[in-house]
């Protein structure tokens, strides 16, 4: 079965894929040369690999002083990763991954390559150095995840043990990174290491999840009054938003209720709220913090899927 759907060559879509592709690998690549791998941070994956490789083997090659190149090596094990998908998982892993990846490693051997002190960090300060690393590490996978394309590595392994163990992927991915940090641990002897790995592995989730659906100020509230016909009229006439009713039962009365969903801004919810504690007090209103808003009167649903 295939996972992956053709795109136009040079289509619109297809060129904005590329550019995500292209600008993602770039400030992968910068937050591990600045920040990260000159503290020997392990973030998981196969560039966590490659920079416990690129320590262990300093000194050990002439032509390599500083120790294996960091991008090469990660290169080296997301060729056979990838294969291995291809034929174990079927058709998921297409060429935007491989470009990815590629050009991942490339940036990162790059930049290397032209910084003047390649291993020394552009902040002595670790904590700063995990936080910034993490940021724009997850900003570049974010990147990356949004022209629908994968980052290969520990993410090939997962999904291989997933088919295999029926264990949930995001569980699997987690125990693949944590046992790449536990080996930077047996590498190094130094327990700071894997607890400012960790540290940059939950910071680069969270930038990952922010680019990806964005920051929403909007909230979604679901009010149950006795008043749903002013609520109403507020919501439309003075607010300018929309809604829904549902139909509800009270399970303590058995009185039926008309229940309103709505999402607004926070500026809207804060008039929304004063003007339905002046005409119900009793009112119940439940707020949810909504991540992503798509659809009429908000972020087209269209553009979303398109790109």
């Amino acid at each position: 079965m295939a996972f992956l759907s053709k795109d136009k060559v040079f289509s619109r879509k297809w060129l904005i894929d590329y550019l995500l592709i292209l600008a993602g690998s770039f400030i992968l690549a910068v937050s591990f040369v600045y920040f990260l791998t000159p503290h020997k941070i392990v973030p998981g994956g196969v560039f966590g690999i490659s920079i416990i490789v690129h320590y262990l083997t300093e000194g050990l090659f002439s032509f390599w002083p500083d120790g294996i190149p960091i991008g090469l090596f990660g290169l080296i094990l997301n060729i056979p990763l990838t294969i291995a998908g291809i034929k174990i998982l079927g058709p998921r892993f297409g060429v935007k991954t491989v470009v990815g990846f590629v050009l991942a490693s490339f940036f990162m051997d790059g930049i290397t390559w032209l910084r003047p002190d390649s291993n020394i960090p552009l902040v002595d300060d670790v904590l700063l150095s995990c936080v910034f690393g993490g940021v724009m590490a997850g900003f570049g996978l974010g990147l990356i995840f949004k022209s629908r394309a994968t980052s290969g590595g520990s993410d090939i392994i997962a999904m291989i043990l997933a088919k295999y163990t029926k264990l949930q992927l995001g569980r699997l991915m987690i125990y693949v990174d944590s046992v790449i940090v536990l080996l930077a641990l047996v590498a190094f002897r130094d327990w700071s290491i894997p607890l400012y790995s960790w540290l940059v592995i939950y910071i680069t989730g969270r930038s990952i999840d922010i680019t990806i659906e964005g920051v929403d100020y909007h909230k979604a509230l679901m009010i149950i009054s006795n008043k749903p016909t002013e609520i109403k009229q507020k919501l439309l006439v003075d607010i300018e938003r929309g809604g829904t009713f549902l139909k509800g039962e009270g399970m303590f009365t058995g009185e039926d209720k008309s229940i309103i969903y709505t999402v607004v801004s926070r500026r809207e919810m804060a008039i929304l709220q004063e003007y339905i504690s002046t005409i119900d007090p009793e009112a119940f209103i439940t707020v949810m913090d909504s991540k992503e808003i798509l659809g009429e009167g908000f972020q087209s649903l269209k553009s979303k899927t398109v790109g």
